[in-house]
């Protein structure tokens, strides 16, 4: 199950592109929390304590109890968005959706299959995962880091769906049962290129023929020399 954890909040009074960059360059990182009956309600975390947080977060969706400043009880809120730098990857703004632990909420959480599926072992083929994420509802103390799900028993052209999974206890899937989360195909088998035996079988076999022998089928040349003294006669 997700883990809550604490963190320390101001009250954000100045906003704006300069206020922002004032407060980051004294290690504060600007945030919001909204939701619920009350406005939303700008606020600053600690940098270090923000970075802490989040890279300890063994999953997307981390339950947070915010102490803000001068309030008298906390507020508990789900991280709803955390912007990062395009350069370097640091922190720059984080969206607090306030919740409340008896009513449900609706998450997406990431899938990850386990095991090695026999039809990927055994046969060659490939696992192919369709869903990386399964949208769910179910109350905040029982919102799941992640959800595993067992492939090892896939063959090839087996499938693993939504109504296949099992879901902890009190969560439930909030997109249609028939969707296909896991499923192994066979392998992919090239074909050699049949163009070459093609092009042998379009040209036929090939023929050899012998030269003819010289003066084979020529006509013979001392009839041509008769003919030139009697054409001399006849002009006489």
């Amino acid at each position: 199950m997700a883990k809550q954890v604490k963190l320390k909040a101001q009250p954000r009074t100045d906003v704006g592109r300069s206020a922002t960059r004032k407060l980051r360059a004294c290690g504060l990182i600007p945030a919001i929390i909204y939701g619920g009956n009350n406005k939303p309600q700008p606020l600053q975390v600690g940098a270090r304590e923000i970075n802490a947080m989040m890279s300890h977060a063994s999953g997307e969706n981390v339950l947070v109890e915010l102490e803000i400043a001068g309030q008298d009880s906390s507020r508990t809120a789900l991280v709803q968005e955390v912007q990062h730098s395009p350069v370097g990857g640091e922190i720059r703004h984080v969206d607090f959706h306030a919740i409340s632990m008896d009513q449900k909420i609706q998450a997406e959480v990431p899938l990850e299959p386990t095991g090695t599926a026999v039809g990927v072992k055994t046969f060659g083929g490939l696992l192919e995962q369709s869903l990386r994420a399964l949208a769910i509802e179910c109350l905040p103390g029982d919102l799941p880091d992640r959800i595993t799900v067992d492939v090892s028993q896939l063959n090839i052209g087996d499938s693993i769906h939504v109504r296949d999974i099992q879901l902890p206890p009190g969560v439930t899937p909030k997109v249609q049962p028939d969707l296909t989360a896991f499923s192994v195909v066979a392998p992919i088998v090239e074909e050699e290129p049949a163009v070459a035996e093609a092009e042998v079988a379009a040209a036929g076999p090939e023929v050899i023929t012998e030269k003819k022998e010289e003066g084979e089928g020529a006509a013979p040349a001392p009839a041509a020399k008769e003919k030139a003294p009697k054409e001399k006669e006849q002009k006489k």
